[in-house]
C-alpha cells in the first residue's frame, strides 16, 4: 500500500487546522508544513468537496475544519482527496468478481487499513497521541523494518 503525497500534504494540513482555532489561511498552512502552495489548493479544494474544511473568502478568509476534529478521521481526509483507500486493479475489492482466498486477502487488508485510519481522528493527531489499537502497532518491532527490497534470499535481511 503507498500513501500518496496528496493524501500524506493533506493529512498535515488538516491536523493542522485541527490545532489551531480560527481560519488559516492556505500561505499559512503552506509555509508552516511546507506544502507548495499550488498543489496545497488542489487539496484543500478536494478537503471542501468533501465536507471536511470549510473555506472563507476575503478579507480574515481560509480555511476551517467543517466540524469538530474528533468527528474526522484520518480515512475520511484520505479518501477526500484520494479516494477508496484500498484498490486492486483499480477496482475496490468489493467490486471484484473473483472468489476465493485471494480476494479474502484484498478484504482483510482493506478491513486492517479502514481499522487503523477510522479509528484514528484528526484530535487523536492534533494532540501528538494515538489511539490504543493503533499505539500498540507502533510498539511491536517488526512494524519499523522491511524486507530489503534488494535481496532475495531463502532468509530475508531486514533493514530500518
Amino acid at each position: 500500500m503507498r500513501i500518496s503525497a496528496r493524501a500524506e500534504y493533506a493529512v498535515r494540513a488538516s491536523v493542522l487546522l485541527a490545532g489551531t482555532a480560527g481560519v488559516v489561511t492556505s500561505a499559512e498552512i503552506a509555509n508552516a508544513e511546507e506544502i507548495p502552495g499550488k498543489f496545497l489548493e488542489g487539496i484543500l479544494t478536494g478537503l471542501t468537496r468533501a465536507g471536511v474544511v470549510t473555506s472563507r473568502r476575503g478579507a480574515g478568509g481560509g480555511y476551517e475544519l467543517a466540524r469538530p476534529a474528533e468527528r474526522i478521521t484520518v480515512a475520511d481526509v484520505i479518501r477526500a482527496v484520494d479516494g477508496p483507500l484500498v484498490f486492486v486493479r483499480d477496482q475496490r475489492p468489493s467490486e471484484m468478481r473473483e472468489e476465493g482466498v485471494l480476494l479474502e486477502l484484498w478484504v482483510a487488508l482493506r478491513a486492517s487499513v479502514r481499522e487503523v485510519l477510522e479509528g484514528t481522528t484528526l484530535a487523536d493527531l492534533a494532540a501528538s497521541r494515538l489511539p490504543d489499537h493503533v499505539a500498540a502497532l507502533v510498539r511491536s518491532p517488526a512494524a519499523w523494518v522491511s524486507p530489503h527490497p534488494d535481496r532475495r534470499t531463502d532468509a530475508p535481511e531486514f533493514f530500518i
